[in-house]
């Protein structure tokens, strides 16, 4: 163990979450990859909920630094609205995981309040991001660019899901060129 337990925690916890969603987290199991006692990872996280809602708010703000880096380091808005799936297709990539809170979202009615908050936070952030790269492409008029947003942000989580559940990475590459294809993403 590293020397910020706290860090740690939210890492193995974040893996977890990713593999098996909110209710697949078990503090005790967490404690013994981490190499503390549970007493210890209470310390850090009073609840399972404390610990989920740090872990989602985490994957986030990581996931907001992303696609802000993203942005700053590309001049042509189609190139980002192209490269958009591959920030959902790395945890495909590790280990058929999922991302966090697309996995947590399906799991909606059995998260604790501050959790939800996080998990829809995620999604806002990236529907945002995704509306405001819609809009500097000039691909869609002001008033539809939200809809095409979440329309793009559900298609690609469910190719995610899709793929994840049939342990095939390349079916979501192929569910992402039929996206293109039918013009919900550009070429």
């Amino acid at each position: 163990m590293s020397s910020n337990a706290r860090e740690d925690i939210l890492e193995a916890a974040k893996k977890s979450a990713q593999a098996h969603g909110y209710g697949g987290l078990s503090m005790r199991d967490l404690a013994a990859e981490v190499g503390i006692k549970a007493a210890s990872l209470y310390y850090h996280f009073p609840s399972k909920a404390d610990l989920a809602s740090a872990v989602a708010k985490r994957y986030w703000e990581d996931s907001s630094a992303d696609l802000d880096r993203i942005w700053s380091e590309n001049s042509d808005p189609a190139e980002l609205l192209r490269y958009f799936p591959v920030t959902f297709r790395r945890a495909l990539e590790d280990e058929n995981r999922m991302c966090l809170c697309s996995f947590m979202g399906a799991e909606y009615d059995d998260l604790p309040d501050l959790v939800k908050r996080e998990v829809q936070t995620f999604a806002d952030v990236n529907v945002a991001w995704l509306k405001k790269a819609l809009l500097a492409t000039g691909v869609v008029e002001a008033d539809a660019s939200e809809a095409r947003a979440n329309a793009i942000f559900a298609a690609v989580a469910g190719a995610q899901l899709t793929a994840r559940s049939r342990a095939d990475i390349a079916l979501y590459d192929t569910l992402i060129e039929s996206y293109r294809a039918a013009g919900l993403l550009p070429a």
